[in-house]
């Protein structure tokens, strides 16, 4: 009887344990069969599902309405199991065999283009970086069609890039997703990230995740930087030119325990060579000098799911601008050499922790938290200009799924503190910005065609009020190696007019703001809807890999500030009152034309207008038309890991429209268009062996130059004075040499 009791009691138990599905789900590696962690399984058609843990286990109800299981994983056939009643599954995956990705073979898979991801992304690995001499972050896309470089003006040697034909600050520029490139930062900041730093760049086209913050219009570039545990153990790079520009960079990294790893990254640049190539008395490139250091640990504890990156940067940057002849200490406040001086200082501190929860391998949570501090003292002939802005910036977030990992979600809570102080000749312009907003991302896969990431973040602001900031991607394969992606977003942000004009201050221009009583300058937020739709198409020719690539973008503005250079003796920053648009082409060929032999072309198209007082005009400087070019070739790697490699990239620009000089004495006066130019970059690297290589090149090795990018140089202090005007190479041809040597 009691046995009886007994065995009536556990019943319903045992009946509940058996309605369970379990199983492992497996791989093939190296021929044999290991776990697969995070992969799919789930009821077709019931909503309900679960990912496999780190040993590649799952448990799923079972209901006898169910009987179709699908088991999937990115990179894997997708299975399905029929079962007929709670059990134990063993299930060993294959692989499929075509790629996830279209990938552009050349140097080491330098570049590649995902075929799932919902967003248009562009991966840059760090073998493309060293395409060329890419010494700092800012000449880093030069073999990049999608993003366009070109001086801002004849003095500061400044590099400004353009995407979608905007300008730098319509894209948001992230150091590992942490807003970086912004507010004081935004004339120099990418000269201040050196390339040996970055490991990677992803560049997205469109508007970018909520995640990221409200600020991105036309885009995000985020560059990702070298590991302390997978970097070097000693790495060293040293570089000249023959514009006297000298450089060494030094990694040191060092595993200090086996969770802590930490790494010094110190950049030394100098040039002391005064250049005047085109004989108009002023310096083609300023005299410089730069010292920045990064101390980077990395924090890593695979049972408890912790993982943490601690960064402390400093940088003190100097330059010397204007005629050969200016002594700052005896020309500094005098008429008699026009000249002036940069002085940079920066340091901050950035810290990343994440946590994946061990027994839910789906789901973690992380923090962002940054400050710096960029102080700039600056004098332009007798103008002066003095920045300093101090920035706070935190970001947590929360990821997991919902019923199974084709639905997954991001949310949390960000907040940022900004303090200007801000001097502009005798006119001090100072203030707080401060946001606090909250953000949820949804993403679907449904692991086959479809993909999209919705997400919506809601902010309130000190200045810009309170806001929503809407973003859609979608990604859909119509059929084999294909991808079709849509986007569409919105993107709010606060212009600094002169930091992001800092040209202005090397001409004889009066500053003229017509306050319209907005919070900052007086001028309203500038606000923009960015659309967008791409088509990635991959194919095999002659037995050799390709891929196409046809995109669009329109870029409207609901308002932004007017930069109008229109009128020769001011320079006026105003409210959009009409219309302000940015439409992009691009059509991009990626073909490996023989073994180690790649291709990529491209050709752009810009129309980009705005309403200025004066009328409908296109953007000063932003040529319609652009073609692109670049070939690269390695040879074989021999046993002890020699071989040579070659690069060769052709940029051509078409005319660009000049802000009209009608005003100006004729003699000063500039035709509508600029001439189209064409240049051409070249690189040679030997490689020796894995530990040591050099490298040569050749910078515009056709020589290519603007005539008179100076309007009046013989007269600086006079009215007619500009240095604005800059469509082509300053310098002419530029010659240099390197070494790279590391120890693993």
């Amino acid at each position: 009887m009691k046995k009886l009791l007994y065995i009536v009691l556990i019943l319903p138990f045992i009946g509940l344990s058996q309605e369970k599905v379990e199983g492992i789900v497996l791989g093939i590696q190296d021929n044999k069969e290991v776990p697969l962690p995070s992969v799919n399984v789930y009821w077709l058609d019931a909503g309900v599902g679960t990912v496999t843990d780190f040993d590649g286990l799952f448990s799923l109800p079972y209901k006898e309405e169910y009987s179709k299981l699908i088991i999937s994983y990115v990179g894997f056939e997708t299975d399905t199991l029929t079962i007929s009643g709670p059990k134990k599954v063993r299930h060993v995956m294959q692989s499929k065999g075509t790629l996830d990705e279209v990938v552009i073979k050349s140097r080491n898979q330098a570049t590649s283009r995902s075929f799932l991801k919902a967003e248009n992304v562009i991966n840059v690995s760090s073998a493309e970086l060293l395409k060329a001499a890419c010494c700092n972050l800012s000449e880093s896309f030069e073999t990049n069609p999608s993003i366009d470089v070109n001086f801002a003006d004849a003095i500061t040697g400044t590099r400004q890039i353009k995407m979608l034909g905007l300008t730098s600050p319509y894209t948001l520029i992230t150091t590992e997703n942490i807003p970086s490139i912004r507010g004081a930062g935004q004339a120099f900041g990418l000269s201040f990230i050196p390339g040996t730093w970055v490991e990677s760049i992803q560049i997205t086209k469109g508007a970018g995740s909520v995640v990221n913050g409200f600020e991105s219009i036309g885009g995000q570039i985020n560059a990702e930087l070298v590991k302390p545990s997978t970097d070097d153990h000693i790495f060293v790079n040293a570089y000249e030119a023959l514009n006297g520009r000298l450089e060494l960079n030094a990694h040191y990294n060092e595993k200090v325990s086996d969770k802590w790893s930490t790494g010094v990254y110190a950049h030394r640049n100098f040039r002391g060579k005064k250049n005047d190539r085109n004989d108009d008395g002023f310096l083609d490139a300023p005299l410089m000098e730069q010292i920045n250091v990064m101390n980077r640990w990395q924090y890593a504890n695979p049972e408890t799911g912790l993982v943490s990156f601690i960064n402390f940067n400093y940088l003190k940057d100097d330059k010397q601008i204007g005629q050969t002849g200016f002594v700052p200490e005896r020309d500094k406040n005098g008429t008699t050499f026009w000249g002036g001086e940069i002085a940079t200082e920066k340091y901050g501190a950035t810290a990343k922790l994440g946590y994946v929860f061990p027994e839910i391998p789906y789901q973690s949570m992380g923090l962002q938290v940054a400050y710096s501090n960029h102080k700039q003292e600056s004098y332009f002939g007798l103008r002066d200009y003095n920045i300093e802005h101090s920035s706070l910036y935190a970001n947590a977030l929360f990821s997991s799924i919902i019923s199974d990992s084709r639905h997954k979600f991001k949310t949390g809570l960000s907040a940022t503190y900004d303090d200007y102080q801000e001097l502009v000749e005798t006119t001090e312009f100072d203030r707080v910005e401060q946001s606090v907003g909250a953000f949820f991302e949804y993403s679907y896969d449904d692991l086959e065609d479809l993909t999209l990431t919705a997400g919506l973040r809601a902010d309130t602001h000190n200045l810009l009020g309170t806001f929503i900031t809407p973003r859609l991607h979608v990604r859909y394969t119509p059929w084999d190696k294909a991808a079709l992606r849509g986007s569409v977003g919105r993107g709010k942000r606060s212009a600094n007019i002169f930091t992001e004009n800092l040209g202005l201050f090397s001409t004889s221009r009066t500053i003229s703001i017509v306050n319209n009583g907005g919070e900052i300058y007086g001028l309203d937020p500038e606000i923009a809807w960015n659309y967008g739709i791409s088509f990635l198409q991959g194919f095999n020719l002659f037995g050799q890999k390709g891929d196409v690539t046809f995109d669009f973008y329109r870029t409207d503005f609901q308002n932004q500030v007017v930069v109008d250079w229109e009128d020769v003796n001011q320079i006026r920053f105003y409210n959009l009152d009409g219309e302000s648009f940015a439409n992009s082409f691009q059509m991009e060929l990626n073909y490996t034309l023989a073994e180690r032999l790649d291709l990529r072309t491209a050709y752009k198209y810009y129309d980009v207008q705005t309403d200025y007082n004066s009328g409908k005009l296109e953007r000063p400087l932003t040529p319609s038309h652009r073609i692109f070019a670049n070939l690269g070739y390695e040879t074989a790697v021999q046993s002890k890991g020699q071989h040579w490699k070659f690069d060769a990239t052709y940029n051509w620009l078409g005319e660009q429209r000049y802000s009209s000089t009608a005003g100006n004495p004729e003699e000063f006066r500039l035709p509508e268009y600029s001439p189209s130019i064409g240049t051409l970059n070249a690189q040679i690297t030997r490689v020796f062996s894995t530990k040591f290589e050099i490298y040569a090149g050749a910078e515009n090795l056709t020589n290519e130059t603007q005539e008179t990018p100076i309007i009046d140089a013989e007269n600086p202090f006079g009215s007619n004075f500009d240095t604005t005007f800059v469509y082509g190479p300053i310098f002419g041809s530029n010659f240099y040499a390197g070494l790279r040597y590391k120890i693993n």
